[in-house]
């Protein structure tokens, strides 16, 4: 087998590979995606519960996958549009697992993880905003259809130098937010025969659906607080201002801005006094593009949720993605975090 090539960035840097966190408009590239399976566990239950139950219903949801999107899944070559975070590494050895032959990849400098050049067949390095760039990466390399995946910085998305192809796409936008943004660059893919699709098929096994929890069993108050909660995050969401709020005995402490899912958690943790004891809710918007943006939350979230003494996780079922499952477990039972799911 040909070792991968690819386009060494100008800048050697390297990035944690930690789990994809934050949400709204500012989160781009963030096929930011979700996840369904076992019942709350109580204390006292054994930790290999969860995770045998997860392992069992991930087996079912590749399945059915497989099933339902066989084609998709068994792509002869697939793109990969790549930013920041985890996740293109973890979509880059899901769609290899699952039958794809080629990946061809395209990177941001100084965002994406450079660990996925090994993971890939060929990679390209841009800097944001270099649309024509990005497509002729992919076409030049026989790619029809693609994935976008990942996030870029809030603040670089300042710094941005488009080129005449990206201020054109820019200057025809009403709106300019993530929704609208994406929609432009798939018709832009589209224009170039790169149709931009769902990676949700290669990841739906790791997306838990209703009755899904990690952790200590949350008490009735904060079941109410976590339906309070979903009604506020669904309603912010649909608004395009954040896809998360934080929330204590029927009062919003919080709700997510341009600053993201971290800050925000941390905010409204403030907020709940020396107690603590906040329910934080994630959701994505009404009908959700998960070609864009999909929900993901993994180890370190749970840990900004433990210092924000955060004791509630709820996250929208079957539309979250949970990352590095095998640690979540231990770490929200050390840090009586409880990770539920809720519709």
């Amino acid at each position: 087998m040909m070792p991968p090539s690819s386009t060494a960035p100008k800048k050697n840097r390297t990035f944690p590979v930690d789990d994809f966190r934050g949400g709204g408009a500012s989160k781009l590239f963030c096929v930011k995606i979700a996840v369904s399976l076992t019942p709350v566990l109580s204390d006292g239950h054994p930790a290999s519960l969860a995770a045998t139950s997860f392992a069992t219903v991930a087996l079912r949801g590749a399945r059915a996958s497989a099933k339902s999107c066989a084609v998709n899944l068994s792509l002869a070559t697939c793109g990969l549009i790549a930013g920041s975070r985890s996740l293109p590494l973890l979509f880059a050895r899901q769609a290899r697992s699952l039958g794809v032959k080629r990946l061809i990849a395209v990177a941001f400098e100084n965002e994406t993880d450079p660990q996925l050049a090994s993971l890939v067949d060929q990679i390209t390095w841009i800097k944001v905003g270099q649309l024509s760039k990005m497509i002729a990466a992919l076409t030049d390399h026989g790619v029809s259809q693609c994935v976008m995946l990942g996030q870029i910085a809030p603040r670089n998305l300042f710094d941005v130098r488009p080129d005449l192809r990206a201020m054109g796409l820019l200057l025809r936008l009403k709106e300019r937010n993530a929704h609208t943004i994406f929609t432009a660059i798939a018709d832009e893919l589209k224009n170039d025969g790169v149709e931009l699709i769902d990676a949700a098929p290669w990841l739906q096994p790791l997306m838990p659906g209703p009755g899904f929890g990690l952790g200590p069993k949350p008490s009735a108050e904060q079941e109410a607080d976590v339906q309070f909660g979903l009604r506020i995050a669904k309603e912010i969401s649909r608004l395009e201002i954040g896809q998360l709020v934080v929330v204590k005995n029927g009062t919003v402490l919080a709700v997510e801005g341009f600053e993201g899912t971290d800050k925000c958690l941390a905010r409204g943790g403030a907020l709940a006094g020396k107690e603590g004891g906040a329910v934080a809710v994630k959701v994505a918007r009404e009908n959700h593009d998960m070609r864009f943006d999909v929900p993901c939350v993994g180890p370190q979230t749970v840990e900004i949720c433990a210092a924000a003494r955060i004791s509630v996780l709820a996250l929208e079922a079957g539309k979250t993605l949970l990352l590095e499952q095998e640690e979540l477990e231990p770490l929200a039972l050390k840090h009586r975090v409880a990770i539920v799911t809720t519709n």
